[in-house]
């Protein structure tokens, strides 16, 4: 597996990874209109090409050799928008962490997960936070295996539609 940085050519493979993990796991709790809107702003071409772009993102991206398929990505941002539900000083958010549906259990995520750990401790970090889906137990699981402990209870909005979600934190 190689791991690498996203560069501006990435946006739409990175795009069409993100809106396939995303409707693979969320599709069915949202009204049609309400998830059309949110890939599009979340998940356009445009909407990660200006992600790539942005000097407070960085997505590290999983392939099984170079140049092949991207087989997952985990995207983090500095500084968290999280900052005021802890004490934390100078968290990172990790902003999404996807694999291909179909590659899912492969040590992808793990991989991506190590990479996160080693890059928050770079930077200085003091913490890192993400916010998960009150009922995406595989996922709540995935962070508590490396030590990510709820510390707020937040809201995601998928168009108009509001999910209860957790706000994780891990102290490094």
């Amino acid at each position: 597996m190689i791991l690498r940085p996203a560069y501006m050519d990435d946006a739409e493979a990175l795009a069409r990874l993100g809106r396939e993990s995303f409707c693979a796991a969320f599709e069915h709790l949202y009204r049609p209109e309400d998830l059309s809107g949110f890939l599009e702003q979340v998940y356009s071409c445009q909407a990660v090409a200006g992600e790539i772009a942005d000097p407070a993102i960085t997505h590290q991206l999983a392939q099984d050799r170079q140049g092949g398929e991207l087989t997952g990505f985990i995207k983090v941002k500095q500084p968290s928008p999280y900052v005021q539900h802890s004490s934390a000083t100078s968290p990172l958010c990790l902003g999404q962490l996807y694999t291909d549906p179909a590659r899912t259990g492969e040590g992808i995520g793990a991989a991506l997960m190590d990479w996160c750990l080693g890059e928050a401790r770079e930077r200085g970090c003091d913490a890192i936070q993400l916010s998960v889906y009150s009922e995406n137990f595989g996922a709540q699981r995935f962070y508590q295996r490396y030590g990510f402990a709820k510390i707020a209870d937040i809201d995601f909005w998928v168009g108009e539609q509001r999910d209860h979600e957790f706000l994780y934190e891990l102290r490094l």
